[in-house]
């Protein structure tokens, strides 16, 4: 049956503008998936709808990669879903399965993701494969270190360990893993309306060999004068901090945020394709939610 459905979508795509329309297609649902992962934030302090769906649009800046000199940006509608299950959360800043959960530490599954380049239209990587959108997902191990008697001032440490797939929904890769330690900071009773959700967190990236390879390695068939075959090796990529805010008026949601990245010093910082030590992400989102569950669930603690 998959070797079916693969080999249609093959005879599909070997038409260009086909394959474009496939492209663009990829690099939505990348984004939309980037931006569910990182903004969808439920409000917290009382009792909350167990599910909630809507409908919005998006605005999301990304350089083409951590290091890269150039830019896309998005402009596309995004779904909204926040669900507040047992086993099952999708909130702020993550998609989390809870295998194991007590007052300050749980065992979860932590899920990130990157977009799709086309190589032919950033000047570092011309003549290269382009890059595939990324899928990450793995284990996270979390530790509260503070809470306040009212629950909405919260400081932890998140340990996620994932693994890399690359995919142009015709193959699957595993391009490696990535372990991102961060320090997280919740407030959700922020600035001085009280009304505001902010988010902080920081935190150093360790990568393996083939993950740093998929991004900053030079095959000797794809070297040129101006950029020598190169080899990355595992260890330090630099570091991450991302902040966001987000509030609700009604039905409707709005939210940001934005990431600092900085590749100073990584193992990786000789590649050719490494153009700038620090880069920035950024977006916001307004969203309407269009349903919501009867049934109530206490807010996550």
């Amino acid at each position: 049956m998959l070797g079916t459905i693969r080999a249609v979508i093959d005879r599909w795509a070997r038409n260009d503008k086909r394959q474009k329309a496939l492209t663009q297609f990829r690099q939505t649902l990348a984004a939309a998936l980037y931006l569910l992962l990182t903004l969808a934030a439920p409000a917290r302090g009382e009792d909350q709808p167990l599910w909630e769906a809507g409908l919005g649009f998006t605005v999301l800046d990304f350089p083409d990669y951590r290091g890269s000199d150039e830019r896309t940006t998005y402009v596309l509608p995004v779904p909204y879903a926040i669900y507040r299950g047992k086993l099952l959360r999708i909130e702020r800043d993550r998609a989390r399965g809870i295998f194991f959960e007590r007052r300050r530490i749980s065992l979860q599954i932590s899920v990130s993701g990157s977009v799709p380049v086309d190589s032919s239209g950033n000047a570092a990587r011309q003549g290269m494969p382009d890059l595939d959108p990324t899928f990450e997902f793995g284990p996270s191990f979390d530790l509260l270190l503070f809470e306040n008697e009212d629950s909405d001032f919260k400081i932890d440490l998140r340990f996620p360990v994932r693994t890399v797939i690359a995919t142009d929904l015709r193959s699957f890769n595993n391009v490696g893993w990535v372990f991102e330690p961060r320090i997280n900071f919740n407030w959700s009773k922020a600035l001085p309306s009280k009304k505001w959700n902010l988010g902080i967190a920081a935190g150093p990236v360790f990568g393996d060999k083939r993950y740093h390879n998929y991004f900053y390695g030079v095959a000797p068939e794809f070297a040129t004068a101006e950029r020598p075959a190169y080899v990355a090796e595992s260890g330090y990529g630099g570091t991450q901090a991302t902040g966001s805010v987000s509030r609700r008026y009604g039905r409707m949601w709005v939210g940001g945020f934005l990431r600092w990245d900085s590749v100073f010093e990584a193992v990786f910082d000789a590649s050719p394709l490494v153009r700038q030590e620090e880069t920035l992400t950024a977006g916001i989102a307004i969203v309407w939610r269009l349903n919501e569950s009867k049934r109530r669930v206490p807010a996550d603690d």
